[in-house]
Parts: structure tokens; C-alpha cells; sequence
């Protein structure tokens, strides 16, 4: 199952120091300077591109979500620029005008980070979290746009604080911390956390699944919710301490990279907050685990922390999972649904609840795509989702009005030849959004959609508002990715991109690197990307082919299940068949030079053309499992690997015999360069070490990397770069170039 809906939890950037608003009214946002510089043509007097380098990459500025102002007039994004010191990162809010009649300037000058902005009901203030001097862990701060002060702090918990959230009246908000099972407050959190540092021992102990989550070992702390007024001297409270729900054995909130949360919202009259949570946790080793919407009403006890407490109350119910609930203006509750059936992946569906009854009316049971986000519009009439959709994420609308008794027409909301629409904010004429593609980090680009949406969608344009990477990108030779979709030996449409390197001559030859995107239920996009960046991958002279195999997203349901019960003969044959159909397209790819890799699910095909090909001069796994059954017994998810496989490992069916690269190892032969994160937990270590025995038992010519302080992905600035060196040096050897 996919959860779209967790994708919400952004609460582990929260990062440090003080903040100040500037005097000037336009700060001018000035791309960082590269290194690497640009050359002049004799001829031409033109600037020559250069090859893109890692440094180049990495440190481009990183701009985050748009948070627009209630009036449709401001946007708040935050802007990460990087640097290969950790201590030398900033990120900061930068302001400006949607109309685009100003330059972006800073907000904040600080190194630390802030997330989860939004703006007052009045749009006058934000609020954001951040761990600023003298914060031990993250809090909720508020800042006064409209009077330019600085930020003041309004939490002070010692669990820390994440994830908040406006009363509608602005005079309150709710906010999220992770606290120790059966504290009835901030005292007692603090004293057990002093208890058990004090231990003499360390140990952990478990008595259920899961014990592990990505890079971390999972303890007994739970996501709780927190109200708090906005009144000077206001005391948090706990709306969850002591109700019968979270002493549920199973209670759990939505897992993320950065930690667990429920997703909380305030009902549209601030007299209750809906949230997510599971009470199933406990049997996520034997079924799926699902998760509804739960509502605890606040009403005239609002913020006293002396109130009694109110029991929440499942609002749904069934076998589906539903989350990231959202209310219109006029108190419809609209969600995410993933259904629970039989299959390992389902579309993320859109659904309206009835708080009344738990009712679910669909919304996007007729579009095969799955749902990645949505925003309702300020006066209730719109909503825009964005989807995956053959290598773009593009936007889509829905009209509220007059559907009550019939499933509404989803709509695209423009016309798109490229890149990917990701984070967005909707107002009732316009939009604003993150926007990226393979030739250009996030950018945040205005959408207007006219009155009551009336503006046709082919002439609907969008407009660049902050250019913070131009002056860099446009030293870069980086060409646009060409797209082909053929029909695979199976009947089925396959899509296919390729990048091209820098001072790419159609007359010239160039060796061909197949890479293989994770997941597998994810998608290779026209996007930017850090991990393994096309452009990068290309920059020594290859032509990189990124093909979207079954089991990827972006296209149809049942493209995507496909997978199921076949992980890697189908895909990698696919992908073998793409490199055929691109070599018969495209003259200037070298047929007798390829090399392969991927990461993840990705380095599981790596491992699995290991066994079945010798086409490729070399192989590159990250990442990759080579023997599905200790990979089952070993990972922090083993329902789900169950299903796929067609049943528990010891009946041994066909996949765990037959689709089991270690079990082939005899056919071994290609060069191959392991690479692994000591702390990944989802494909463990000694998925990579069973590798690296095997190939040095057969003597196969074979290099292995372990990262001490890498988790499932490589994310230290200096451990990337050397990453990236290791994998051109190996291309390097085997294929040329």
C-alpha cells in the first residue's frame, strides 16, 4: 500500500538559530557563486556551458513549499542554501509579492531551518517550527508580517513541538510532540526522560512488530496533540494524555523519515481536531496495518489545560486507510484513501467523508492515476491535485459545485510539455507551486486560474516568480530529456526517457548507462534530483536511458500491480528491451558499451542482471538485496515482501526459487561495484555483505563501499561527492569515457 498521505510529515528539518527581518523592502536574491566558472567563445563572444560538476549540483539553492497569504497577495518559501560543512548551511524564509512585481527578500539569517509555514487567518502573521539558540529541541514561533518584528517563541514543551496549525479565529493553535506513554504532562515527560538516561544499562526490548523504521530503532514514545491560546503566559495541553486510545498497545500515528505524526487538522469551526492514527501497529508482521480519521472535539473547554478530557472518535472505518483530512470553509472533510485488498499497491484515491455517518464519496474513482496532493480553494468551489503521469507530475482540478450526486469530472488544469509540479497553495484565483525539471532545481511559479476557473486550460500559462538558481543553471550545459515509449515483447506501452551529455554531437558515439529507478512503486520523472541526478550520471559523455518498468508509477493501477508476484524477470526485461529500442532509435548510442545500475529496488535489478545477462561491461548496486529470504527475515517491513512473493517464505513458491538472485549466483560474471549505508535498516547491511561474499568466492572482479554514517541514502554533502566519484571512476574503467 502507498501512503501518500505520510508524505505530509516534514518535521525533521527543524534546525537552529535566531532570525531578523531586514530593513531593505527588496533583498535581491544572489545565486551563490561556482567554482567552476564559464569561458567565452573567440567566435561567438557567447558564454561556452560547462559540464555540470557535483559541486555545481549540490550547491544550488534548494527552495522549499509556498505558503500563500489568505488574500492571494504574499508567499513564504523557505530557501536552503547549501554547503558541504554542515556548519556553514543556512535556510531561511524569503517573502514576496505574487504578482511578481518584486525580487524574494530574506525574512530570516539563519542557519538552522523552518517548517510547516502558515499563514494567520488575517494574514498578518506566520508561524512556523524551528530550533533556534537556546531551544534543546524544536518549537512553534510566530511572526508579525505586518509590524516586521521578530519571531517570538510560543511553545516550551521539552518534548519539543512540530507540525502546527491556526485556529481558524487565529487566537489558537494545535501543534504535535512526541511524548512518553501515560505522561499527563511536561513535568512528567521530563522526569522519565531523566530516568532512563540515568540507567545503568542500555537495552531494548520488544514484545511485537515493527522494532525498526529506515535508520531508527522504534521505542514506546507516541505522537501526541497538543492546543495551546495564543495569550501571553499559555500553557500547552495535551489533548490525548489519558485517553483510552493512545494506551492502546496498537496506537500509533503515520511513520516518516523524520518520525511519527497524526496529522492533525482543525474542523473547519475550530471546535474539534481530526487526525490519523492506527490502533494496529501491533500486526504489521502478519496483515496490513490501517489507519483512519479520528476526531476529538474541543468545544467550550477549548485550551484549559485543566480541562477534563474528551475521547476521540473514529470518524471511518473499513478496509482502507485513510489520511492528511482537510476541511473547506464550509466544514467538508476531505481525505486521502488507500483501499485494502489483496494487492501490495493501490492508487491514492481522494474521497469526501461524512463526519456524520463515516460516509465516503469518491472523487477520483474514475482517474487512474494516484493522487500525490491536494489543496481545497479558500472558497470551497475548487479543488487541485497533482498526480504522476508518464515522467511529469502534473495538476488537475476538480469543480465542487453541483456534485452531489455524482462523481466530478477531474480536469487538467494546464497544459505541460515538462517537469514536475510538486508542493503548491491554492487561492480562489490563483496558484502558486514548487516547479522543477531534469534542466532546473524548484523554482516557485504562479498559476492564475481566472474567474470561477473560467480561463481555458490550453491557454493557461505559468509564470516563474523567484529565479534564486538562474544565474547559476545558465553556466550549465544541460540539455532537456528526450522521451519514447515502445511496446515491450509483452504487449505493454513502455516509457522511456533519455539525458543527453554536455556538448552532445548527434554524429558522435556514446556509451549507453541503464539506470534503474527504486521503489519499485515510484516513477522516474522529468525532475532535478540529487541521488542520481541525470545530468551528472551523463556529464563524462554517456547517454543515460531512464525506463519506467511494470510496477512504476504514473501510469495505470494496473500497470503498477503488475509486479506483484513477478519482482524481476518482467522489469528487467523491459529494461533490457528499452536499451534495445534505444540503441535502434537513437545512432548515437554504442551498442557494444553499457553499463547498469540502481539503488534500492533499483539495486535489486542490478543484482538480478548480475544473474541473468552479460550484456553490460559493468554493474552498480546500491543499496541491493541479493537474497530475498534473509532480506524478509532482516528488513524493518516484511508483510508487504509476503505478499508480493506470493506467501511465506517457508512454502517456498515460485518467486522465493525463482526470482531469488542468490540462487543463480553460478551465473555471476559481470564486474560490479557494491556501495551501502551502515545504518540502513529497510535493505539491511548484510544484504550488500552476502553480495560481496559471493562475488569474492567466485573471484569476480568486484569493489564494495560502506558508509559509517549513511542510512538508505547517501545524504552527507562529502559522502555524495565521493559517491559520485567512485561510480564515474568504475563506469570509467569498464566502459570508457
Amino acid at each position: 500500500m502507498r501512503f501518500y498521505f505520510s508524505l505530509s510529515l516534514q518535521t525533521a528539518s527543524f534546525l537552529v538559530c535566531a532570525m531578523f527581518i531586514f530593513a531593505i523592502d527588496v533583498f535581491e536574491a544572489t545565486p551563490r557563486a561556482f567554482a567552476q566558472g564559464t569561458t567565452t567563445s573567440a567566435r561567438t563572444s557567447q558564454p561556452i556551458k560547462q559540464a555540470i560538476t557535483h559541486e555545481a549540483m549540490w550547491l544550488l539553492r534548494r527552495v522549499g513549499a509556498p505558503a500563500l497569504s489568505p488574500d492571494g497577495r504574499l508567499v513564504v518559501v523557505s530557501v536552503t542554501e547549501p554547503s558541504y560543512d554542515d556548519k556553514e548551511q543556512t535556510s531561511d524564509l524569503w517573502l514576496f509579492p505574487s504578482d511578481g512585481s518584486k525580487k524574494p527578500r530574506r525574512l530570516t539569517a539563519t542557519k538552522g531551518g523552518e517548517s510547516s509555514i502558515e499563514w494567520s487567518p488575517d494574514g498578518t502573521k506566520i508561524l512556523f517550527a524551528a530550533k533556534r539558540e537556546g531551544d534543546e529541541t524544536s518549537q512553534i514561533y510566530v511572526m508579525n508580517i505586518a509590524e516586521s518584528g521578530e519571531a517570538q517563541r510560543v511553545t516550551n514543551l521539552s518534548t519539543g513541538a512540530f507540525a502546527p496549525h491556526w485556529r481558524p479565529d487565529g487566537k489558537a493553535l494545535l501543534f504535535q510532540s512526541v511524548v512518553f506513554p501515560n505522561a499527563p504532562d511536561d513535568s512528567t515527560n521530563k522526569k522519565i526522560a531523566a530516568e532512563r538516561k540515568a540507567r545503568k544499562y542500555k537495552a531494548r526490548v520488544y514484545e511485537s512488530f515493527p522494532i525498526r523504521y529506515w535508520d531508527r530503532w522504534l521505542d514506546d514514545m507516541q505522537p501526541h496533540i497538543f492546543v495551546q491560546s495564543l495569550e501571553a503566559n499559555a500553557k500547552a495541553r495535551d489533548i490525548l494524555a489519558g485517553t483510552e486510545l493512545v494506551k492502546q498497545s496498537g496506537f500509533a500515528g503515520v511513520s516518516g523519515n523524520g518520525g511519527a505524526e497524526l496529522q492533525a487538522t482543525w474542523t473547519h469551526d475550530g471546535r474539534a481536531i481530526v487526525f490519523t492514527a492506527t490502533t494496529e501497529r501491533i500486526k504489521a508482521a502478519f496483515a496490513e496495518v490501517n489507519y483512519h480519521l479520528w476526531q476529538v472535539n474541543i468545544g467550550e473547554i477549548g485550551t484549559n489545560p485543566e480541562a477534563p478530557k474528551a475521547e476521540p472518535k473514529r470518524l471511518t472505518s473499513g478496509n482502507a486507510s485513510f489520511g492528511g483530512a482537510k476541511f473547506s470553509a464550509q466544514g467538508k472533510l476531505y481525505c486521502f484513501m488507500n483501499p485494502a485488498n489483496d494487492k501490495v499497491y493501490n492508487h491514492t484515491r481522494l474521497v469526501e467523508i461524512n463526519p456524520a455517518n463515516g460516509a465516503v464519496k469518491p472523487l477520483t474513482a474514475q482517474f487512474d492515476h494516484a493522487v500525490d496532493n491536494f489543496e481545497i480553494s479558500p472558497n470551497g468551489t475548487t479543488i487541485v491535485i497533482s498526480a504522476e503521469d508518464a515522467g511529469f507530475v502534473r495538476l488537475f482540478s476538480i469543480a465542487l459545485q453541483n456534485n452531489d450526486d455524482k462523481t466530478p469530472e477531474v480536469k487538467p488544469l494546464l497544459e505541460q510539455t515538462t517537469g514536475c509540479y510538486n508542493g503548491f497553495a491554492l487561492g480562489n484565483s490563483l496558484l502558486v507551486a514548487q516547479f522543477e525539471s531534469a534542466t532546473m532545481p524548484n523554482e516557485i511559479v504562479k498559476i492564475e486560474l481566472g474567474t470561477n476557473n473560467a480561463k481555458s486550460n490550453n491557454a493557461r500559462k505559468h509564470q516563474a516568480l523567484t529565479d534564486f538558481n538562474d544565474a547559476a543553471l545558465a553556466k550549465l550545459d544541460l540539455a532537456p530529456l528526450r522521451h519514447f515509449t515502445f511496446t515491450s515483447k509483452g504487449g505493454k506501452p513502455i516509457h522511456s526517457m533519455i539525458a543527453l551529455p554536455p556538448a552532445f554531437d548527434e554524429s558522435k558515439k556514446y556509451p549507453l548507462l541503464v539506470i534503474m529507478h527504486g521503489g519499485p512503486h515510484t516513477m522516474f520523472r522529468d525532475a532535478f534530483g540529487l541521488r542520481w541526478n541525470y545530468h551528472l550520471l551523463a556529464q563524462a559523455g554517456y547517454i543515460v536511458l531512464l525506463t519506467n518498468y511494470t510496477g512504476s508509477t504514473g501510469f495505470s493501477e494496473k500497470f503498477a500491480q503488475e509486479i506483484q508476484g513477478d519482482p524481476f524477470i518482467t522489469p528487467a526485461n523491459e529494461i533490457n528491451e528499452a536499451a534495445d529500442e534505444a540503441i535502434k532509435r537513437f545512432s548515437f548510442i554504442d551498442a557494444s558499451r553499457q553499463a547498469c545500475g540502481g539503488a534500492s529496488y533499483g539495486g535489486h535489478l542490478a543484482n538480478w542482471m548480475q544473474a541473468t545477462t552479460t550484456r553490460y561491461k559493468c554493474l552498480i548496486s546500491h543499496a541491493g538485496l541479493i537474497n530475498l529470504e534473509s532480506q524478509w527475515g532482516t528488513s524493518d517491513a516484511i508483510y508487504h515482501r509476503e505478499i508480493n512473493s506470493g506467501g511465506p517464505v517457508w512454502e517456498q513458491g515460485k518467486v522465493w526459487r525463482e526470482q531469488n538472485p542468490i540462487r543463480l549466483a553460478k551465473n555471476f560474471k559481470t564486474p560490479i561495484l557494491l556501495t551501502v549505508g551502515e545504518n540502513d535498516f529497510r535493505v539491511p547491511l548484510n544484504q550488500t555483505l552476502e553480495n560481496w561474499s559471493v562475488l569474492q568466492r567466485l573471484q569476480i572482479p568486484s569493489k564494495l563501499i560502506v558508509f559509517p554514517d549513511a542510512n538508505h541514502w547517501i545524504l552527507k554533502a562529502e559522502d555524495h561527492r565521493f559517491w559520485f566519484q567512485e561510480v564515474q571512476a568504475w563506469l570509467k574503467k569498464y566502459v570508457g569515457n
